[in-house]
């Protein structure tokens, strides 16, 4: 659980980051929580419950990419335990903690083509 929790950190400083790189000019880049213990494998496995349904997780993945809602939303952090957005864990707003995780995924598959 500890590796999967810093690899979802990782994600979202690696979004702040490119939010932050493109600015108001590029893409939208929006980190999304789909859901707490969802019905996937390793909640099944990891808490030895069934878990809420998948499609909470699907349906706000889909809204992120294709309704207005999100499109003024770079840079931020969508809860969709809380259903709105909030703060994500403070090493996501660390400019420099969040530039060290983009230069080590470089270093692993090489820069970000724009």
């Amino acid at each position: 659980m500890q590796a999967y929790a810093q690899s979802k950190l990782a994600l979202t400083m690696w979004n702040n980051a490119l939010a932050a790189s493109y600015g108001h000019e590029g893409p939208v880049f929006v980190a999304v929580n789909p859901g707490s213990l969802l019905a996937s494998k390793m909640v099944k496995e990891g808490f030895g419950v069934a878990g809420k349904s998948l499609s909470i997780g699907a349906d706000v993945l889909v809204r992120a990419a294709l309704s207005e809602e999100l499109a003024g939303a770079s840079g931020l952090y969508f809860d969709n335990d809380r259903g709105q957005f909030g703060p994500p864990h403070p090493d996501a707003l660390n400019e420099a903690k969040c530039a060290s995780i983009v230069k080590a995924i470089e270093e692993l598959v090489g820069p970000s083509k724009r």
